[in-house]
């Protein structure tokens, strides 16, 4: 049986690892978000706004995510509650700086469309479903933790919206026209 000093310094050793790990993850992801042009776009004074429509539930929302100078928490729950996972119906926050990036990617394009969202925000059950019918799902896909999206734009050549969200280099970029939409998240800078 384990003395509860080993148990207590197996316990303390484990939290500083976890802790370590953070703080490394924190501090990558920081220095990420800094050299992001993400980020520079960000001075933005105005009002922002997003407009989605998802194409599985046909649920549509125009919010004010951003207003003088912070999040708006109720544009942000809107724009949750339409990115959701429409297979579980589980709703999980949306990562401001993904919204960022689709806000300077929708100025880039000059688009004036609403985005179609293919996948927003999937729950871990909905992921592995998806993976096992696919190969190109990742296991630790961006997806389940509010960081990615699958969109298109009506008024935007989707390669041109791909181009578009490469020239930001502010996350992964995949192309996906076989089946009409491009994916954007606020991981490492990659694309395929």
């Amino acid at each position: 049986m384990m003395k509860s000093k080993d148990l207590a310094r197996r316990s303390s050793r484990a939290a500083s690892i976890d802790r370590r790990d953070f703080l490394r993850l924190g501090a990558a992801t920081t220095a990420t978000l800094l050299a992001s042009p993400v980020l520079a776009g960000t001075s933005y004074r105005g009002e922002r706004q997003l407009a989605f429509r998802n194409t599985h539930t046909g649920e549509a929302v125009s919010a004010t995510y951003w207003a003088e100078g912070d999040y708006v928490s109720d544009g942000l729950v809107e724009i949750n509650s339409v990115l959701r996972d429409h297979r579980t119906d589980e709703t999980y926050p949306i990562d401001t700086n993904l919204l960022e990036m689709l806000f300077l990617l929708q100025s880039k394009t000059e688009s004036r469309q609403a985005y179609e969202v293919i996948s927003g925000y999937r729950s871990p059950a909905t992921n592995q479903s998806l993976r096992n019918k696919s190969s190109g799902v990742a296991k630790r896909s961006f997806h389940m933790r509010g960081k990615a999206i699958d969109i298109r734009l009506p008024d935007c050549d989707l390669k041109k919206l791909q181009l578009a969200a490469l020239d930001l280099r502010a996350g992964g970029v995949g192309y996906y026209p076989g089946s009409g939409f491009i994916h954007v998240d606020v991981g490492p800078t990659r694309n395929w």
